[in-house]
């Protein structure tokens, strides 16, 4: 039988910059080997100073590395931690009015050190998971995130592995982090006052005391490695605009035959490789004549290729491309 225990004890003070985190979870848990406290980014950022006086916009734009979709005054942003959320995870709810709360600067350091701190007052060999709230493409509502860890596990691979049926497992890859920071949030609540959680039952999760890990940060897929980079709209104005920095999140370039293809669809015809373009580097098309040149280009862009040149023809046009690395 496997059993899973969340409690989220009540009677926590109001966090600010001078409290002591650790002395005031221990005061009111109990903890043993193998726990995960989970506690929210919120009291986090308070207890480290991360909450201030000003405009909640300012901050915004201040954690904002690249807008990724916006609609209407609503911003989904990668920050400045990598993360991609909405308001790049500023927040004005549960601070006093005119105040907003950052993120921490580094969630994984925050959680390396309430571990550390945890395991000198109690003696207990913990895992910690610092939470954010997220939102998730596709699926209304929003859950719990873990955007810190230390002394966990964050992510079970069992690629490679076969499941009771004989089946291989090629890209099976649970991320128990979030898994944990969501079970958390269910004990938590949002507006009961309750912003630590111990989860027990998953103590092989936990790594040996002096253990970190690799961290939340290693959940983050890698800008350019998401198949999302931008939303819908902003991909199509993004990759007419054609601007070099704006290349990175569209990914590494594809093989000639898959822009071949992107080629053909987006202007309703047949299109041949012709040869390499000049140097071998690149690849010349053989496009239909009534190819639009501003189009051929955004295609070629995010595929991660450049257009470089072209030649009109009575029955067709040629294009010569290369592959650009972002």
């Amino acid at each position: 039988m496997s059993r899973l225990e969340v409690t989220a004890p009540d009677g926590l003070p109001e966090i600010t910059v001078d409290t002591d985190l650790a002395r005031v979870i221990t005061a009111v848990t109990e903890l043993a080997d193998g726990d995960v406290v989970v506690v929210t980014s919120k009291v986090v950022s308070k207890a480290e100073g991360r909450v201030r006086a000003g405009d909640r916009d300012e901050a915004l734009a201040e954690e904002t590395v690249r807008v990724v979709a916006s609609r209407g005054a609503t911003l989904i942003v990668r920050n400045r931690l990598g993360l991609t959320m909405a308001a790049a995870g500023v927040d004005a709810s549960n601070v006093g009015l005119g105040q907003v709360a950052l993120l921490p600067l580094d969630p994984d350091a925050s959680a390396r050190r309430l571990r550390e701190a945890l395991l000198e007052l109690t003696g207990a060999n913990v895992g910690v998971v610092v939470t954010d709230t997220a939102g998730r493409a596709w699926r209304e509502g929003q859950t719990d995130i873990a955007i810190g860890a230390a002394g966990l596990l964050v992510a079970e691979d069992f690629s490679g592995r076969e499941d009771p049926y004989g089946n291989p497992l090629a890209v099976t890859l649970p991320a128990v982090a979030d898994e944990i920071a969501g079970a958390a949030e269910l004990a938590q609540g949002k507006l009961s006052g309750r912003p630590v959680a111990v989860v027990r039952g998953r103590a092989d999760l936990v790594l040996d005391a002096g253990d970190h890990g690799t961290g939340a940060v290693s959940l983050v897929r890698a800008d350019g490695g998401d198949l999302f980079g931008y939303g819908a709209r902003e991909a199509v104005v993004r990759a007419l605009a054609g601007h070099d920095e704006d290349r990175r999140p569209f990914g590494d370039p594809v093989p000639e035959h898959e822009l071949a293809g992107a080629l053909s669809r987006a202007l309703r015809g047949e299109v041949a490789t012709v040869g390499a373009a000049d140097g071998g580097a690149g690849a010349a098309f053989r496009l239909p004549a009534h190819a639009d040149r501003q189009a051929v280009a955004a295609v070629c862009f995010a595929h991660g290729w450049v257009l470089d040149g072209w030649r009109d023809g009575p029955t067709h046009v040629v294009a010569t491309t290369s592959p650009v690395t972002p």
